[in-house]
């Protein structure tokens, strides 16, 4: 009887908690979700509606939106095209998106952070200074030539510049199928120009030690500007 007693504590222990796992909330897939007053509900979901079974076809799980470069005339010199279920079908309710950079020589990605996702950096052409920096402001960066992958964590800022001689083309696959964008360009205000210098080139002397830059890729890299 204590046995039979023992045993069924066990299966109820093991029920609550793959109950608890099964049930527990998901990522949210946009920034905000506050509830909707009672008598006012109207269809807002975390996410996108899935299309008619019957309707599904071959072609919502291809895309062609990565096959072309981006336009790197800019200040920058990069060019990033990300592609999520909005925009391509058959990732929707997969947790995944993807994205092209493009960098001409000296171009660069400035500091951001993903809020919903890690990416997966995967150089398909030329050579990239990767590196983000973690809750403790300690500095982590590589020099990455073709076919190296490195890792962004979650939430963390990041940069990325083409340390190469020619174009550089980056591959990238975020686990969450709206990322979002941080940029602190858009969380701070404008400030004295020669000051936001001072302050970026002690920033990279800090956090990139050795490598030189020279004076336009420190102001690409300052993010108010």
């Amino acid at each position: 009887m204590s046995s039979y007693f023992s045993c069924c504590i066990v299966f109820l222990s093991v029920i609550c908690f793959c109950t608890k796992i099964c049930s527990a909330d998901s990522d949210n897939l946009q920034d905000t979700c506050p509830t909707s007053p009672p008598g006012k509900q109207t269809i807002f979901i975390n996410g996108f509606p899935c299309k008619n079974p019957n309707s599904i076809a071959a072609p919502d799980f291809k895309t062609s939106k990565l096959t072309e470069p981006g336009n790197t005339d800019n200040f920058l010199g990069s060019a990033v095209t990300l592609v999520t279920a909005a925009d391509f079908p058959g990732l929707n309710t997969l947790g995944l998106s993807i994205a092209r950079t493009d960098l001409r020589v000296d171009g660069m990605v400035s500091l951001h952070s993903h809020p919903r996702a890690s990416e997966l950096f995967f150089v398909s052409k030329g050579i990239v200074l990767a590196g983000f920096i973690d809750t403790k402001n300690q500095p982590f960066q590589q020099v990455l030539a073709e076919g190296d992958v490195f890792v962004f964590p979650k939430g963390l800022l990041h940069f990325s510049l083409n340390f190469g001689y020619d174009f550089a083309t980056v591959f990238s696959v975020f686990n969450s199928q709206n990322p979002g964008v941080v940029e602190i360009s858009g969380a701070i205000f404008q400030s004295d120009l020669d000051m936001i210098d001072r302050m970026t080139e002690g920033f990279l002397t800090h956090h990139i030690g050795n490598l030189t830059l020279n004076k336009r890729q420190f102001r690409k890299l300052n993010p108010i500007i």
